[in-house]
C-alpha cells in the first residue's frame, strides 16, 4: 500500500534510533524458572492469550479462559493449560506441529500488568493430569504442554491508556450484537432470530458440554 509522507524503519539500528536501548532494570528481568509469585499469578489468572506463527510466518493468537488457576504448573519450568472445545478450525495448534515456540500473556482482571511466558509447545492428548483439569464434569481432550524458556512481568501502561478495566468507559453496544455480526459475516443462511437464540444465555449455560 502506498502511503504518501510513509517513513518505514527497515533496520535494528533505524529502531534503535527512535527507541533507546531499555533500562537494566527491564532487560534483566527475563527469568527462565517459576518464581512463587509467578504461581501465585497463574492461580489467580482465568484467561489468557496464546501467539503462535506457523513455519511460513503465518501468525494466530488464541484466547484461552476458564477458572481462575486453569493453568497447571508441572514444576518449574512446565505449565499445562488444557483446551476445551470450540470452532475446530486448531489455528495455533496446527502452527504448534510446525513451529512449537509459543508466547503466552495471564490476565487477572483488574490487574492492569501482566504475565508473560515464552517457550516452547507440545500437544497432549491426554495426560494424569488431564484429571485436575475437570471443569463441570469436562475433562479436557486436548492440552497445551509448555516448556518456559523466558517470563517475566509486564508494566501496566497499555491498560491505563486503554481504561479497559473502568467500568464506566465501556460500551459493549458501541457494535452489533455478536448474532449481527454472525448474520453478516460468517453465517448468512441463517436467521437473525435463530442467531440471538443461539447466542443467548443458552450459550453461556452450555460451553462446557460441547465436544469435538
Amino acid at each position: 500500500m502506498d502511503i504518501p509522507g510513509l517513513v518505514e524503519i527497515t533496520s535494528y539500528d533505524e529502531l534503535r534510533e527512535v527507541v533507546p536501548q531499555p533500562l537494566a532494570h527491564a532487560s534483566d528481568k527475563t527469568r527462565k524458572e517459576l518464581h512463587e509469585l509467578d504461581r501465585e499469578w497463574l492461580a489467580a489468572s482465568p484467561f489468557c492469550l496464546i501467539a503462535t506463527a506457523a513455519a511460513d510466518g503465518s501468525c494466530d493468537v488464541s484466547p484461552k479462559g476458564d477458572p481462575a488457576g486453569f493453568t497447571m504448573v508441572l514444576d518449574e519450568t512446565t505449565i499445562a493449560i488444557p483446551e476445551r472445545a470450540g470452532n475446530r478450525r486448531v489455528d495455533g495448534f496446527t502452527n504448534i506441529l510446525t513451529n512449537p515456540h509459543v508466547g503466552l500473556i495471564f490476565l487477572i482482571p483488574g490487574r492492569g500488568e501482566t504475565l508473560r511466558i515464552n517457550g516452547r509447545a507440545r500437544i497432549v492428548r491426554d495426560a494424569p493430569f488431564f484429571d485436575d483439569m475437570v471443569v463441570k464434569g469436562n475433562r479436557p481432550q486436548l492440552a497445551l504442554l509448555v516448556e518456559i524458556e523466558e517470563i517475566f512481568h509486564h508494566c501496566s501502561k497499555a491498560f491505563l491508556r486503554s481504561k479497559v478495566w473502568k467500568p464506566e468507559t465501556w460500551e459493549p453496544d458501541a457494535v452489533p450484537s455478536r448474532a449481527t455480526i454472525a448474520k453478516a459475516l460468517d453465517r448468512p443462511n441463517e436467521e437473525l432470530a435463530e442467531l440471538e437464540e443461539y447466542y443467548g444465555p443458552k450459550y453461556e449455560a452450555g460451553i462446557y458440554n460441547v465436544k469435538y
